[in-house]
């Protein structure tokens, strides 16, 4: 019996052995996607900008005096779980944003024409997906967005799962069309949320979501099977010119349909 004590005695004072995440350049995993090849990574640490904007098969979109617009496209799955990326995670860049005093502007942006699944995921910078396609089945489920995450204009082919998200940060879905089956269960906006502008399909959810510091439906359109079972809203939230199928609706219907 002493010798078993003695034993656990020894194990218990032993230090505690952490297993840290492997390590993964950016620039690695936007060498796979330039070689045709699906990322699969699972508890990595992703460091630098992973920019999607800029790969091989970029081509130039649109183009004037004023704009010109590049596109790249994923064309394999990106399957990241349990990873943490210590840059932005980018599908667009705008270089000249914030210089008012340029008159013409250069974009690049990403397209995604396979699976897309980012699952447990934590964001530290910010991410930007302006105006790009998600044109096959896309998840950022259970993820940590620390940064602004950026979605304006997006368009997603397959409701996005967004379920036991939390967003700390401004979250932007300006303008976008919510397919059906979209997923916001269980998710966390601890700053605001602009939805304004945004249509929502239905069989969608926001049932048990939370927005800790208000939330702007300005002028969004829902339809009547959309969920709201459970929301709690804190803070302002604005639905001024808001819809459920072509007619007004006020925040407490909309939580208690």
């Amino acid at each position: 019996m002493k010798k078993i004590q003695g034993l656990l005695f020894i194990i218990l004072m032993m230090p505690v052995i952490t297993i840290a995440q492997k390590t993964v350049t950016a620039e690695s995993v936007i060498a796979d996607i330039n070689k045709q090849i699906p990322v699969n990574l699972k508890d990595a640490q992703i460091n630098g900008d992973l920019d999607f904007t800029k790969l091989a098969n970029m081509k130039l979109e649109q183009s004037n005096s004023d704009e010109k617009v590049y596109i790249s496209t994923v064309t394999k799955s990106l399957s990241f779980t349990n990873c943490t990326f210590t840059g932005k995670v980018l599908g667009y860049f705008n270089p000249d944003a914030n210089k008012p005093y340029v008159k013409s502007s250069t974009v690049y942006n990403a397209n995604f024409d396979a699976d897309v699944n980012f699952q447990n995921c934590t964001f530290q910078k910010e991410s930007e997906f302006k105006y790009s396609n998600f044109n096959e089945h896309v998840s950022f489920a259970g993820c940590h967005f620390n940064d602004e995450a950026m979605f304006k204009y997006t368009k997603f082919t397959e409701g996005p799962n967004f379920s036991g998200t939390e967003f700390k940060a401004a979250t932007i879905f300006k303008y976008v069309e919510f397919p059906s089956g979209f997923d916001f269960s269980h998710t966390t906006f601890n700053s605001h949320a602009d939805f304004k502008y945004a249509k929502f399909m239905k069989n969608g959810s926001f049932s048990q979501s939370a927005f800790n510091n208000g939330a702007d439906f300005k002028y969004a359109n829902f339809s009547k099977d959309v969920n709201f079972k459970g929301a709690k809203f804190s803070g302002s939230s604005d639905l001024k010119y808001a819809t459920l199928d072509d007619q007004k609706i006020t925040l407490e219907q909309l939580t208690n349909m």
